[in-house]
C-alpha cells in the first residue's frame, strides 16, 4: 500500500498541477498522508530549481494548516480519527507517557518534531489532545516547518541533483543535528 502511495505521490509531482498537488499533499502529510512530503518536493525543485523558494513557500503554508487540521483532529476527533493514526504509526503506547511532557515542553515539541522527521502529524494531533494553545501551536509550527522546507530548498537550489541521495539518506540526521544544536543554544541562552 505504502509503495502505491508513494508511486501516485511522485506521478502528482510530474502533472501540470504539480504545485496544486504539492499544497494538498503537504496539507494531508500534516495530519494523516503517511508519504513525507520531501518525497514530492524533492523532485519538483530538482525539476526547475528557479522554482524551490516558491514551492518551499507553498509547502510550509500548507503544512502548517494541515497541522492546524491534526489539532482539530487530536481536539474533537481523537477516539475516532486521532488514535488509529497513533496506532498506524506504532506510537500508541508512547503517546500516553508523551502527553505529560506537553504540559512543560510543548512549544520546544512542536518546533523539534516540526523540523525533524518525526511524523509531524503525530504531533499535531497530540497538540490537539492535550489541548496546548493553539497560539503557540501555529508560532512554533510556522518557524520549524519553514526551516525544513526551505533547507531542503536551499540545499537543492544550491547543489542540484548531487545532494539528492545526500537529503533522502541523511536529511533526519542533517536536521536532527540542526536542531540538537538550536536547543543547546536555549539551554545556553536560559542558563548563561
Amino acid at each position: 500500500m505504502l509503495r502505491n502511495l508513494y508511486d501516485w505521490t511522485l506521478k502528482k509531482a510530474q502533472s501540470p498541477a504539480s504545485e496544486k498537488w504539492l499544497g494538498a499533499i503537504s496539507f494531508a502529510e500534516s495530519s494523516f498522508f503517511p508519504i513525507p512530503i520531501d518525497m514530492m518536493l524533492i523532485p519538483m525543485i530538482l525539476a526547475d530549481r528557479l522554482k524551490a523558494w516558491r514551492l518551499a513557500t507553498i509547502t510550509t503554508i500548507t503544512s502548517v494548516l494541515g497541522g492546524i487540521a491534526g489539532y482539530l483532529i487530536g481536539m474533537f476527533l481523537f477516539e475516532a480519527i486521532g488514535r488509529p493514526i497513533i496506532d498506524f504509526y506504532g506510537y500508541g503506547p508512547q503517546f500516553e507517557a508523551f502527553q505529560g511532557y506537553y504540559t512543560d515542553y510543548g512549544i520546544l515539541i512542536v518546533l523539534i518534531a516540526g523540523f525533524t522527521p518525526i511524523p509531524f502529524k503525530v504531533i499535531t494531533i497530540a497538540s490537539g489532545v492535550v489541548g496546548l494553545n493553539p497560539l503557540t501551536f501555529i508560532a512554533a509550527a510556522i518557524p520549524a516547518r519553514g526551516a525544513r522546507f526551505y533547507l531542503v530548498a536551499a540545499l537543492l537550489w544550491k547543489f542540484g541533483d548531487p545532494i539528492r541521495d545526500f537529503i533522502e539518506r541523511r536529511l533526519g540526521l542533517v536536521t536532527t543535528a540542526f536542531m540538537v544544536l538550536g536547543i543547546l543554544g536555549f539551554i545556553a541562552l536560559k542558563y548563561l
